[in-house]
């Protein structure tokens, strides 16, 4: 939902450019991870991305890949329910009263809606909840793009920027826009789960690859449609600018369908994002217990214990930017980035004496460069991104 606010920071062509580069990172990373997978002359699909890390870098490797997966679950998962908040639409039809208040209306989304999907004990029942997930992405992809152009033809829209106001911005604050892109794009926690599932665990490479595709156009044009209608009023949950009038007679019917539409696709996601949070949860504090799966008390348990503790914290945190900045900044771009790129390197240095071994081929020296190049990427755009921030935040420049 700030894809948008990344065109405002950006301008239009850096911004495009961000999403493809961090796309091709994210395939180059998957696949760095599904190759150091191959053990012998085939796949060994109860592999892990934690059993990788605990190969690579011992018994400090998956504990601070649960921590990280933890960290960018949460962070997603409470800027859902900020987001789902925000929408303002009970308020609007029926008037303030104390059963659509913030606190309540949550309470009600996530133990009454999205509870009994948490439940769900294995990622393939949530196959058709992920379906009409992106049904519904797709439907606030049309209508802000429908809106957009008449808008065009009407003369109503802004103006936008090809590319960076340094007069009005610095170099430094482009980068606080990375981290946006980078948690766009995490999904990497998600590859072994869903391919152990899969009848051809080779299918995982196009299923990823087709997803990254999709996911790209959507952001892409969301991105150049919500900017062209907001300009640089665009903000970073564009629910809130969704809540203005277009000029038109429908236009409060189409406000409506676009933040209830994209509020029930993120409800939808939610079970999907807490599967993993769940599970990395459950493997870092019971890592000898049986699988979560069967042991019905430890699994409703964590259940209640993590969605309580993300309502508790949608209500204290009032701004997902914040969150975005943070979540991109650290964990994220640990487990999308840096994380396969020092796999990589690491089996190529001590390949020798451990089971990933270089011997067919898996690290080659393109791959070996290009995970030189996502990690120093990663550090130096991170550590920009975080500098800048706090020099804006002791600055009051906090937005």
């Amino acid at each position: 939902m700030s894809i948008p606010a990344t065109m405002r920071v950006l301008s239009v062509i850096p911004a495009l450019l961000l999403i493809a580069d961090v796309a091709f990172l994210s395939d180059s990373s998957v696949e760095f991870l599904t190759r150091c997978s191959v053990i012998g002359t085939g796949f060994d699909v109860s592999i892990s991305y934690a059993g990788m890390m605990r190969d690579s870098f011992g018994r400090a490797g998956p504990v601070l890949l649960q921590l990280c997966v933890a960290l960018t679950n949460d962070g997603g998962l409470i800027m859902y329910l900020i987001i789902i908040v925000h929408l303002g639409v009970l308020q609007e039809w029926f008037g303030e009263h104390w059963w659509n208040s913030r606190e309540v209306t949550l309470l009600i989304t996530a133990f009454g809606i999205m509870g009994p999907l948490l439940l769900l004990r294995r990622v393939d029942s949530l196959r058709f909840s992920s379906a009409i997930s992106l049904l519904l992405a797709v439907v606030f992809v049309i209508i802000s793009s429908v809106v957009a152009i008449y808008s065009l033809f009407q003369g109503t829209t802004q103006s936008l920027r090809l590319l960076p106001d340094f007069a009005n911005q610095s170099f430094s604050e482009l980068f606080t826009a990375v981290p946006v892109i980078v948690v766009a794009f995490t999904f990497h926690f998600n590859v072994h789960p869903i391919r152990a599932e899969l009848d051809k665990s080779s299918d995982m490479t196009i299923a990823v690859r087709i997803s990254l595709l999709l996911c790209s156009v959507i952001y892409a044009t969301v991105g150049l449609f919500v900017y062209l209608l907001f300009g640089e009023s665009t903000m970073a949950d564009i629910l809130v600018n969704f809540d203005q009038s277009y000029g038109s007679t429908a236009s409060p019917v189409l406000n409506d369908i676009v933040r209830l539409s994209y509020a029930l696709h993120l409800m939808l996601v939610f079970p999907l994002l807490n599967y993993s949070l769940r599970l990395n949860i459950d493997e870092l504090f019971f890592p000898k217990a049986q699988p979560l799966a069967s042991d019905t008390t430890r699994f409703v348990f964590l259940t209640a214990v993590l969605l309580g503790a993300i309502y508790l914290a949608a209500i204290a945190i009032p701004n997902i930017w914040t969150l975005f900045q943070f979540s991109g900044s650290t964990s994220a771009v640990c487990l999308s980035l840096i994380f396969p790129g020092a796999i990589v390197l690491r089996l190529h240095l001590v390949s020798h004496s451990y089971s990933f071994r270089d011997i067919h081929g898996q690290s080659k020296k393109r791959d070996k460069a290009l995970a030189a190049i996502m990690i120093i990427l990663a550090v130096i755009t991170s550590s920009i991104a975080i500098a800048s921030n706090v020099l804006s935040a002791v600055a009051g420049k906090t937005r």
